[in-house]
């Protein structure tokens, strides 16, 4: 009964739907406020109506019914209850499931929180929401049922993709989803303003807090999914440029450049058509890397479905979309009146270029995951778009987009002074010629020693200059006093850029640090056999055999030395681990990992089975590395603390506290 439950939740949602999209829509055109009104009622209907059917699906999947045949084909009783949970998203249907459930939590918040907005911006903004839900839900009633029946039942599931049982695979999907769906309140505010054929500041602080939100997420569910590639591949990296990798950074280079977008059409009133054109692309860019992963048109790791017909749909989805949205675009952006003026030399220049810097790369990366599948549709040739294309392309954007990141919070509205600006940022450069002679040093003159220092140069001039940024705007030079004050008085917003800016210079400096610097090798070893990789020694001390709820695993010990003379002692214990799961018949690598917090030593099993008594082993010892994952924790801290700041809310922002006359200190300057 659970599951027709759920279909119907999922045909009512479908109503619901089409009201939400329709309704709320005539009543903005016709200034009818019971209309409007309406649409608001929908959503929340809507929400419930999808989360009801979630619950049921979840339902199934922790009760083991069988008679459903998303849960047969997905589950099994031995499975631990986390993995019957995640196993709802774990293929298909479910991330369909999941991703019109979010789209819905989405336009109810915009229902409940978005009071203040004006009644027919809302309305408009809600129809749009309600056009995208009917495309997810005719999708899944159509072809993509997750409340199928199975009959008869089987008495056992097929089991969860192996690879997907582990704690960042059951994590990694709902973070970027809330990154992906999130851009569609951006999307459907674009598409609003341009049926109003008004954007003005106002319309840009509605849509910056839902395109900073949907940016956090989106930032840890990507470092959420590098992460669990890093340990759970065994193949000692942290990033393959995979076609679908390369679909959530697409989106995630779009809303980058959306979010420095809308900062100047709310402080200066201009980039109005150019903010609207990125909030376009970025869902279009998000829509896209569902289509990547539902069409079957490329394999990989994190492709759910390999049936044609699902791909067409979703193409065809696409398609309207995208499509409607350009066609609304190119007809109403003329009369979108520009804005304000501003030097060459200015805050809003230097948010230009990293705009254009930011849609290139995105291009860049577009064009190099897309070529191979239009040469094989058109040519029937099969080529390879690999790392050396991306490193090739992405790194000559990403230099200057580094340099000019540093010096733009440091400029000044409509006309900056660039000898001041170098000034204020004098000791951020010479920290950076520091860290670039460091690389020289490491890694000598040669081309891993020139690139080791251009990593390191990039990485320590933003963290450098994100730090004199706020040491110049609280006046730390006039004493702790002072710039305890100003620090207190300085908005959110501006802490938020800093602490951003300052992760996105960490994650360089570990990029830098794995790509340049690492160090592997394969070894077989017999029990007390030593290995040296880098600078450590690992010794090799048995392998054990133990069963799991659902697999059996083939366990390494290996010790950690703290050097390789006779006298040297275990530091610490490395088990990488592979693991056989009987019910799919297929194993996965669970690789160890020894961290001080500045370089890992990783170990992976190379082979289920010994030769001649010995074991193969893949050893890495990767410098920064670590700091790859805490570079994007403190980005996503940068943007939650940004958040924080009550005029990024939506609807009318509280007003300032009129400064005290006497004794005061002027208000610290404004991000």
């Amino acid at each position: 009964m659970i599951a027709e439950l759920g279909h119907y939740l999922l045909v009512l949602a479908l109503a619901m739907a089409i009201v939400q999209a329709v309704v709320p829509l005539i009543g903005a055109a016709r200034g009818d406020a019971a209309l409007m009104a309406a649409g608001r009622g929908a959503a929340m209907a809507q929400m419930l109506s999808i989360l009801g059917a979630f619950a049921a699906l979840t339902t199934a999947f922790i009760q083991s019914d069988f008679s459903v045949l998303l849960v047969a084909a997905n589950s099994h009783t031995a499975k631990p209850l986390l993995y019957k949970i995640t196993g709802v998203w774990g293929n298909h249907e479910g991330s369909l499931l999941l991703w019109a459930t979010i789209l819905a939590l989405y336009g109810g918040a915009v229902a409940l929180f978005g009071r203040n907005l004006p009644p027919s911006l809302r309305a408009r903004v809600l129809a749009v929401q309600g056009m995208i839900a009917i495309g997810f839900l005719l999708f899944m009633l159509l072809t993509s049922n997750p409340f199928d029946r199975l009959m008869p039942p089987p008495a056992e599931g097929r089991d969860l993709n192996p690879l997907l049982q582990d704690p960042g695979l059951a994590f990694h999907p709902p973070f970027l989803y809330l990154g992906y769906v999130g851009f569609s309140i951006a999307f459907a505010f674009a598409i609003a303003a341009l049926i109003e054929g008004k954007v003005d500041a106002a319309w840009a602080r509605w849509v910056r807090p839902w395109t900073l939100a949907a940016w956090v997420f989106l930032t840890i569910g990507i470092a959420l999914g590098s992460w669990w590639a890093y340990y759970e591949l065994g193949w000692g990296g942290w990033w393959f440029w995979d076609p679908v990798e390369n679909a959530s950074l697409m989106p995630w280079l779009a809303g980058t450049a959306l979010l420095h977008s809308a900062i100047v059409v709310e402080k200066r009133d201009t980039l109005k058509s150019w903010t609207i054109l990125l909030a376009i692309l970025t869902f279009s860019l998000s829509l896209l890397g569902t289509f990547l992963v539902r069409s079957g048109v490329i394999t990989s790791v994190h492709a759910f479905a390999s049936d044609p017909t699902r791909g067409v749909f979703v193409l065809g989805f696409m398609c309207v979309v995208v499509g409607g949205g350009l066609t609304l675009y190119a007809w109403r952006a003329p009369t979108l009146k520009p804005g304000g003026l501003f030097a060459p030399v200015s805050r809003e220049s230097g948010l230009v270029v990293n705009n254009l810097l930011l849609s290139a790369l995105a291009a860049t990366v577009l064009i190099g995951t897309l070529y191979p599948l239009f040469l094989d549709a058109f040519a029937g040739a099969k080529v390879t778009v690999g790392p050396p294309f991306f490193d090739a392309t992405v790194v000559p954007l990403a230099v200057p987009l580094l340099i000019v990141a540093g010096m733009g919070p440091s400029l000044a509205w409509k006309r900056g002074d660039l000898g001041a600006v170098l000034q204020r940022l004098r000791f951020a450069m010479v920290a950076a010629l520091l860290a670039a002679a460091a690389g020289f040093f490491v890694g000598g003159i040669s081309v891993d020693g020139a690139l080791g220092a251009l990593g390191l140069m990039l990485g320590v001039w933003l963290v450098a200059a994100s730090l004199a940024d706020v040491a110049e705007r609280i006046q730390i030079a006039k004493g702790a006093g002072t710039a305890w004050r100003r620090a207190r008085n300085l908005p959110r917003a501006a802490w938020g850029t800093a602490v951003a800016h300052l992760g996105v210079g960490i994650l360089v400096l570990g990029i830098t640090g794995a790509s340049i610097w690492q160090a592997e090798k394969t070894v077989t070893l017999a029990p007390g056999d030593r290995a040296e990789i880098g600078s450590r020694v690992v010794e090799f001390r048995g392998v054990t055999q133990q069963p799991g709820p659902n697999y059996r695993s083939t366990i390494g010990d290996l010790r950690l030395m703290s050097g390789d003379g006779p006298g040297a002692r275990a530091v610490a214990k490395l088990s990488p681990e592979i693991r056989f799961y009987p019910a799919q018949g297929t194993t996965t690598t669970e690789a160890a990992i020894r961290t001080n917090g500045v370089a890992d030593v990783y170990v992976a099993l190379a082979g289920a089975e010994p030769v001649d008594g010995k074991w193969s082993f893949r050893l890495y010892h990767n410098p920064l590395t670590p700091w790859i994952w805490g570079g994007a924790l403190v980005m996503a801290l940068g943007g939650m603390i940004s958040l924080s700041d009550r005029r990024l809310r939506v609807g009318a922002p509280r007003r300032a506290r009129t400064p005290q006359t006497t004794g005061s200190l002027p208000p610290a300057p404004a991000e």
